[in-house]
């Protein structure tokens, strides 16, 4: 008699689990006792470091990838009035940071496989949008365009700047999931890291559950000096100078006011996390793909189950592992299958309700679910698995047996 479910051990597996060592502790601690907490010497580095890693000439460290976001689009001019493309398949903040600026989301499609934005409808929403054939009578001015890479699989930025540039559009990169990644055109071509002048300003994030963590916290970058300049002085209330280098000794006391800025520094306690975070990152990342290709393959098997796969021509961070569930095949739907799977102690979540779906975008910008038809029948079929550096092989396999079992039990 096959084993249930129910009868096996009651381990409990979360979604994620932060990977710390004694270096980020000591860190930290060594960062209480300097008696320097706020924006200093760790932050500064922090973003040296950070720049060097994935190939950018300037970086500033902000509390989150929603303040990096705000200050790309900020520095870049976006008003009211004007659209932005932004996938419907995205966290809050890609498209509220347009909202910030008085400004337009315009939602656009994913790829089915990747969930990454679909160029092509992108082009449709772009046209409808300036001809005044959508939203209202009135022509919309598009300046913008923010990719996001789901799950850190690499959307061609290649191709997402061409569009831009075909479309006279900016370019911001919503890397929340994507340190360390890459991407190249074909075997014969270079790696090009995200952020290595991929976009006019790469935003990352170092959220808890990330792939690479201060806590809360984010890093933009550019190769723009300018943009760099601005987004730093509007980091912090739009000041002439930041606090380090007005108490770090032999600068005047005086500042001035620039802008109407932000409250957006980070700071060197976080940033004692992110230096660590940072020497370690390729190795989390390469644990993160060896269990993303033990999912895979436990899996495979499944006919209920569709898989993420990556190009040979994509280095995929692995922040998420989404699973796509084959509703025809199996009597349960994807909420059943998600209650069902924290009962039996396995920590998940989905990737993402789309932004149309949500009550504000409805009723705001009357979006449907006809105007982005592919993000709505995915969301319907998603769930991300536990993945995060430090996973032992018990709770890997724990969550491998009850995905299994759930499939067979309720396979029609």
């Amino acid at each position: 008699m096959a084993t249930s479910v129910r009868d096996q051990s009651r381990l409990s597996v979360p979604f994620f689990r932060p990977e710390l060592t004694d270096d980020e502790i000591d860190e930290v601690v060594e960062c209480l006792r300097s008696g320097w907490l706020t924006t200093g010497p760790r932050t500064r580095q922090f973003e040296e470091e950070f720049a060097t890693a994935v190939g950018a000439k300037h970086a500033v460290a902000v509390n989150s990838c929603t303040a990096a976001l705000h200050l790309a689009v900020e520095a870049l001019g976006l008003g009211p009035g004007q659209g932005v493309l932004v996938p419907t398949m995205t966290f809050a903040a890609t498209a509220e940071i347009v909202r910030y600026q008085g400004a337009i989301p315009i939602l656009v499609d994913c790829d089915p496989v990747t969930l990454n934005m679909d160029l092509e409808d992108a082009q449709r929403k772009l046209e409808d949008a300036r001809a005044g054939q959508f939203l209202s009578s009135q022509p919309i001015d598009m300046v913008g365009i923010i990719p996001v890479h789901v799950g850190g699989d690499m959307i061609d930025m290649d191709a997402v700047a061409e569009f831009a540039e075909q479309h006279s559009l900016f370019v911001v990169e919503d890397a929340a999931h994507a340190v360390p990644a890459a991407y190249r055109a074909d075997a014969n071509s270079p790696w090009r890291r995200c952020g290595e002048d991929t976009a006019s300003v790469t935003c990352f994030s170092f959220y808890a559950n990330k792939t690479l963590t201060t806590g809360e916290g984010g890093m933009a970058v550019t190769s723009d000096p300018q943009l760099a300049e601005r987004m730093k002085n509007m980091s912090l209330h739009g000041l002439s100078y930041d606090a380090w280098n007005r108490f770090s000794g032999g600068r005047s006391w005086d500042y001035q006011i620039l802008a109407a800025g932000y409250k957006y520094n980070m700071t060197d306690i976080a940033a004692s996390i992110g230096l660590h975070q940072l020497e370690r990152a390729e190795a989390m990342r390469l644990q993160r793909e060896r269990l993303a290709a033990n999912y895979t393959a436990a899996f495979q098997s499944l006919s209920a189950l569709g898989l993420p796969s990556s190009s040979p021509n994509r280095m995929h961070s692995w922040h998420l592992y989404p699973i796509q569930l084959n509703l025809d095949q199996l009597s349960i739907d994807r909420n059943e299958m998600v209650d069902l799977l924290r009962e039996h102690g396995v920590g998940c979540s989905v990737h993402w309700r789309p932004l149309h779906l949500h009550p504000y975008y409805a009723k705001t910008f009357h979006w449907t679910s006809a105007h982005l038809p592919v993000a709505t029948a995915e969301w319907q079929r998603r769930i991300s698995l536990p993945l995060f550096p430090g996973m032992r092989d018990d709770e890997q396999e724990h969550v491998i047996r009850v995905v299994t079992q759930l499939c067979q039990r309720y396979a029609r």
